[in-house]
């Protein structure tokens, strides 16, 4: 690759539209070209990058012995109005009509599209377990796409789906695909963890994520310092306390409570004119009561009550992923106003309830039978104080819908608590059960000659987010910074100066290191590019060794950078060819 016919132009400047490093430094090294809005073109060092992405996972898959396959990005309607799904995407995927009016649409996940081929081929137990995967472009009309290829319309995603007999081969097959993507972030280059995770709106039971640990990323996930506890906050369980007696708790009271517009507010009145025989009223004693609205996907809405402790609020990523595909939206005044009992400001559970006004209240799973709350009074400038779970009120469900604090309690052990971090999910795993075979009637005959349904499991990698997330953690100052197996190639040799003996040299060093396999960036600009913006690009497009040609060839040294470590060292230009060799072999 000469720089003189590269079709790459870097940038000194970031683009306007970059939040984040690797967006900003994927452009201005020229990787990528911004299309349309989450829409992205790769560049040739970009595709380069992509295809050893690909190429890692594509060999991991392989060795584990799944088979590779590819379906269309242009999918029928049928099979997503037979699971379902047609509707419950909403707005969320693109629709299409064909010339005679029939529906398709460009495909967002291929769930339905694996378990009718699988269908149409194999009828026996004997058949399974087979694994099948394919590493396919999908689109999904994202609202907000962010952060360059992090959130875009268009990705990449290998798609993985284990089909079995039993709940035992299920098992076996999900174990095997946890171990092979342990294996692929591996040899990616960047941090992660892995987290319990829910299965959103695909369905299923054991989920697990792998995230790449980011501050700029979009999850939020908590880990136990005692145990080995790790979990998306949508998938975390709050550890419910027992039921409490409450024989010697007085009967409810409304109290006035004028000019409380916030808990904190209400929490200084009462401990002012109400105060408590045993301590002073606090934030967690208050019942806090959020109305939303629910939209599911074909358009219908209902109001859902959420109580949560006063001390908290609610998480709408948490909400949304309990509720998924259903999507929450604020309740507006005029939906409100269809509800003359609710009083703003001063709601409180004696008008909640499907029973009552028919909006159903679900709860923290933290207020259980015998706790005591103040909480709105349905009267304007009024709190009811002492009101108690099971003797006052009771509520139509739980939910897990308020915000996951550092300092939280573990579910998982007795004693450890619970610490936050930032990530961005790489890969999903999960076992999907019998939903879509069910659905679209997969089913084969088992040893004993009777029909069985059969169980899936699903396994999915972000592909094309690869590339920004390794690049989030690995850039610089300077620019970006690969990983060797990750890089456009293997070694940037720049010729540094206008002496033609340089360029002769330089080219001679760029052939012998061809000849062995080793994928170069030759910088054989000449004309009015200086040595330093040679240098610059150099370190803006992160190749991880820099070899330069230039002064030190008087006195027959070229000098060999580690771009990740800053390390020099000058090498013989007649051993030079066999030493950038051996560094890049290890």
């Amino acid at each position: 690759m000469r720089m003189s016919q590269l079709f790459v132009r870097t940038l000194r400047d970031d683009p306007n539209d970059a939040e984040v490093p690797s967006h900003r430094l994927l452009v201005r090294a020229g990787y990528i070209r911004r299309a349309a809005p989450g829409i992205y073109t790769w560049l040739p060092l970009g595709l380069k990058v992509y295809r050893n992405v690909e190429r890692i996972v594509r060999e991991e898959m392989d060795a584990m012995g799944a088979q590779e396959l590819q379906f269309p990005a242009l999918l029928p309607k049928e099979p997503y109005e037979a699971t379902n799904r047609w509707e419950e995407y909403g707005d969320g995927i693109f629709r299409v009509q064909d010339r005679k009016g029939a529906d398709y649409l460009l495909g967002p996940t291929h769930e339905e599209m694996f378990t009718l081929v699988v269908k149409d081929l194999y009828s026996s137990y004997k058949d399974l377990p087979v694994w099948l995967y394919q590493i396919q472009t999908k689109y999904r009309d994202e609202a907000r796409p962010r952060a360059g290829l992090m959130r875009g319309r268009e990705f990449v995603m290998k798609d993985s789906y284990s089909f079995d007999v039993s709940d035992e081969g299920l098992d076996a097959s999900y174990n095997a695909h946890r171990a092979a993507y342990i294996k692929t972030f591996d040899r990616l280059g960047f941090d992660y963890v892995i987290v319990k995770a829910t299965a959103g709106a695909m369905g299923g039971s054991k989920s697990e994520e792998f995230l790449a640990k980011l501050d700029v990323g979009e999850d939020t996930f908590v880990q136990c310092a005692a145990c080995d506890y790790a979990a998306n906050v949508e998938a975390v369980t709050v550890p419910a306390p027992p039921a409490q007696p409450y024989d010697d708790v007085p009967a409810a009271h409304a109290e006035e409570t004028p000019d409380t517009p916030t808990i904190d507010s209400l929490v200084a009145l009462l401990n002012e004119r109400y105060p408590r025989d045993d301590r002073p009223w606090a934030a967690g004693d208050t019942l806090k009561n959020v109305l939303v609205m629910l939209k599911h996907p074909d358009g219908t809405k209902e109001p859902l009550a959420i109580g949560i402790p006063g001390d908290r609020d609610v998480d709408q990523k948490r909400l949304e992923g309990q509720l998924e595909p259903i999507e929450v939206e604020p309740m507006t005044e005029e939906e409100l106003r269809s509800f003359p009992d609710i009083v703003k400001g001063y709601i409180g559970p004696g008008v909640l309830g499907e029973e009552k006004t028919g909006i159903r209240f679900v709860v923290d799973p933290r207020i259980v039978e015998g706790t005591r709350w103040v909480t709105g009074a349905d009267v304007h400038n009024q709190h009811a104080i002492d009101m108690v779970v099971g003797r006052d009120f009771t509520p139509d469900g739980t939910i897990e819908a308020a915000n996951v604090r550092d300092g939280d309690a573990c579910p998982n052990c007795a004693e450890g608590t619970l610490a936050s971090a930032r990530g961005i999910e790489m890969g999903h795993i999960f076992q999907l059960g019998r939903k879509y075979a069910e659905a679209l009637d997969l089913k084969v005959l088992d040893e004993n000659g009777k029909l069985v349904t059969v169980t899936m499991g699903s396994y999915g990698i972000g592909v094309s987010r690869a590339v920004p997330v390794i690049a989030e953690g690995n850039h610089d100052e300077l620019g970006l910074c690969w990983p060797r197996e990750i890089a456009p190639a293997d070694v940037h040799i720049v010729a540094a100066g206008k002496d033609a003996a340089l360029f002769e040299a330089a080219e001679k060093l760029s052939g012998e290191l061809a000849a062995q396999g080793i994928e170069v960036i030759y910088d054989d600009r000449a004309g009015k590019i200086s040595p330093g913006v040679k240098f610059k690009d150099a370190e803006l497009i992160g190749v991880p060794t820099i070899v330069t040609v230039g002064r030190g060839l008087a006195d027959g040294v070229v000098e060999v950078k580690d771009r990740r470590t800053g390390a020099k060292q000058d090498v013989a230009v007649a051993e030079a060819a066999a030493a950038i060799a051996a560094i890049i072999r290890g």
